[in-house]
């Protein structure tokens, strides 16, 4: 086994492979940019190293720079996580060449595998059943629409050396290939350094089904069963399981046995994953090879029971594989979701900021947790804006739906939208309950599980307002305890006057709304006005991680919490969050003239300008495509009119609502 390893990586991967290596006794050396010089993964190690700018190019996509600190921290293997450089034949190649050892499989193999084009044709030759498609070196433009119009329509257009739903795009009439063709190629060459693309005839409404393989040196290939990822919304899983609902034990068998002569076909070591499209009636056909470890591995890990990363390691080492095909058992059933800092309602728009609140369930025996950051820590503009994977397992699939529901619930992040309501949402579709979801479903029928504006429950505001006056007395006792007269009767938050009983006033945002809560008493027993309406709340008291009260004679228990800045509520099934504002303010009115300006939505990149001065535009016409969060965005007119200012270049590094393009008063 290594004594020191290098992990090529950041965020929760590298935080991963950090907690393996410390249980095993193995040093680790971990590289940052300088965006991510304050990072966990920096932090948790035992050396970190920086190795260049915030942008991928500039650090995480610059092997040379690994490798001299892998060299100078004498680290003996490097472990390249996923993303970035894992599935670079040429960076692997380098590693060795250094005498250093890579864990993953050889560049021989990864040039085989890791280009889906080459394992497309690979899979061909072998008689894998493969989607008809163009795989060739031929990369014109020209050749590609050809090719395109030869396959037929619908049709895809993947990175081909992509992953994570980056760099894809489906074409549904010849008029928009090229366009779709230009904007993946930009999009694959800054996520993975390289713009070529395959091109594949789209199924409809298909399952997607991966088989984890692992293979050692020594001529041992086994797989670990399948994973199901079939909730997706733009090629990005969102809902990842194991096992599947949809497979019977014969076809399971018959995916396995495929997947594990694939990699026995190319000599494949380390751990892998063979993806496939399977219709409707369970014929299958391949997809690509991930030749690294996926995002997704918790899941099989906790239905074998298996540290994953502990076997890459020990096959790195040269190794036998810690168990046979035969001795492989499966218990229970897994669920992984993934935390974003994004907004659904505004189409998914990554996010970016401090992490003000940051609470996510206790780990136990059915919740794990994997995360890159904590409270407090910024989700920045240049990476992936995933805050942490939550993995739930149980002995079967309803009751681990009802962990995930649980866990969900117990979730909570202040700062960056995130999308903990929609995933809330989603594990309550039919669709997802019964087994049943497609690739194609989401992006058909997202609104059925996109968040929505409703009416807000009295108990639910009782109980917020009744948590914000028990966090307000709180916080007035504390201060008086370290003042010098910490048994004044002044530090008593209630609101008394002489001469009269005290009232105070709460004051909450909800979607844009402010509510105003007149609230009497004190300790848990208030009566609260809110304009005409009047509630009563007893006994409130915190217990459990619930605030339980009598509302106007009924008994409600919900997760509730409260600080100076916001409050909220989740009674199980749906979450409330409010924003506590200052009592008294001045709300001038800062939005005059925004729809003659087209702003930046966060800060990002601009990779292409199609706006100049004079021009006219309609309302809705790109203008502008703006790279953050390693995914492209298009800017759009905000009305019909002409251009009178373009203030911003390719290559420009632009700050959250700075002014792009002006538009000629109308």
């Amino acid at each position: 086994m290594f004594n020191k390893i290098l992990i090529a990586n950041r965020g929760e991967i590298a935080c991963r492979i950090i907690r393996t290596c410390r249980r095993l006794g193995i040093r680790t050396v971990a590289v940052y940019s300088e965006a991510d010089a304050h990072a966990q993964h920096a932090r948790l190690a035992d050396e970190a190293w920086p190795i260049g700018g915030p942008r991928p190019q500039d650090s995480y996509l610059r092997g040379e720079a690994i490798i001299e600190v892998a060299k100078r921290a004498g680290a003996q293997a490097i472990h390249p996580g996923y993303g970035f450089l894992s599935e670079n034949a040429d960076f692997a190649e380098a590693v060795e060449a250094a005498g250093i050892t890579f864990i993953g499989p050889s560049a021989a193999s990864m040039r085989k595998m890791g280009s889906k084009a080459g394992a497309k044709q690979l899979m061909h030759a072998q008689g894998v059943p493969v989607v008809p498609g163009y795989t060739g070196e031929n990369q014109d433009p020209a050749h590609l629409q050809a090719e395109a119009d030869r396959i037929g329509y619908p049709l895809m257009i993947k990175a081909a050396h992509g992953g994570g739903g980056k760099g894809m795009r489906i074409v549904r009439e010849a008029g928009e290939f090229a366009a779709a063709l230009e904007s993946c190629q930009r999009e694959a060459a800054s996520a993975f350094g390289r713009d070529r693309v395959l091109l594949e005839r789209y199924i409809g409404e298909p399952r997607h089904i991966e088989i984890q393989v692992f293979a050692d040196r020594h001529g041992q290939t086994i797989h670990l069963g399948e994973r199901e990822c079939s909730a997706q919304r733009r090629y990005q899983k969102v809902v990842e399981e194991s096992p599947s609902p949809f497979l019977t034990p014969g076809l399971r068998l018959k995916m396995g046995e495929a997947a594990v002569e694939a990699a026995r076909a190319i000599d494949y070591v380390n751990a892998g994953t063979v993806e496939f499209i399977v219709g409707p009636q369970g014929d299958f056909y391949f997809m690509e090879i991930n030749t690294r470890l996926q995002v997704e591995h918790p899941v099989t890990e906790l239905v074998t029971g298996l540290d994953l990363v502990e076997w890459q390691l020990r096959v790195a080492a040269g190794e036998h594989l810690p168990l046979h095909q035969q001795d492989i058992t499966h218990r229970g059933h897994a669920i992984e979701v993934r935390l974003y800092a994004e907004d659904p309602s505004q189409g998914f728009l990554p996010g970016s900021g401090k992490l003000e609140r940051l609470r996510l369930p206790a780990p136990s025996a059915h919740v794990r947790l994997d995360a890159g950051v904590v409270e407090g820590d910024t989700v920045t503009i240049f990476y992936d804006p995933m805050i942490a994977k939550l993995i739930v397992w149980d002995l079967d699939r309803p009751r681990a739906l009802a962990r995930l529901r649980e866990a969900l619930a117990d979730c909570e992040i202040a700062g960056p939208k995130s999308n903990i309501e929609f995933l809330e949402k989603l594990v309550r579709h039919p669709r997802v309950v019964e087994g049943t979801i497609h690739t194609a479903y989401l992006d058909r029928h997202l609104e059925e599980v996109l968040p929505r504006d409703s009416a807000l429950p009295d108990a639910h505001l009782a109980l917020a307002a009744a948590a914000a006056a028990l966090h307000d007395e709180a916080s007035t006792r504390a201060a008086a305890g370290t003042s010098q007269d910490p048994h004044s009767p002044w530090a008593i938050a209630d609101g008394w006057r002489l001469g009269h009983a005290g009232e105070r006033l709460l004051c909450f945002l909800h979607r844009g709304e402010r509510i105003e809560v007149h609230a009497r008493g004190s300790a848990g027993d208030y009566r609260l006005r809110i304009g005409e309406r009047e509630l009563t709340v007893r006994g409130a008291r915190h217990a459990d991680g619930r605030l339980g009260a009598e509302v106007d004679g009924r008994q409600s228990r919900m997760r509730v919490h409260a600080d100076a800045n916001s409050a909220s509520v989740h009674d199980g099934e749906h979450r409330v969050r409010l924003e506590r504002m200052p009592a008294f303010r001045f709300d001038g009115n800062a939005a005059a003239g925004v729809g003659d300006r087209l702003v930046a939505p966060m800060p990002g990149r601009i990779v292409l300008v199609k706006a100049s001065p004079g021009q006219a535009v309609a309302e809705g016409e790109e203008l502008l495509v703006m790279e953050a969060m390693k995914m492209e965005l298009s800017l759009k007119a905000p009305r019909a009119g002409t251009v009178a200012a373009v203030q911003a270049a390719a290559g420009d590094f632009v700050e959250s609502d700075a002014v792009l393009v002006k538009l000629e008063a109308s």
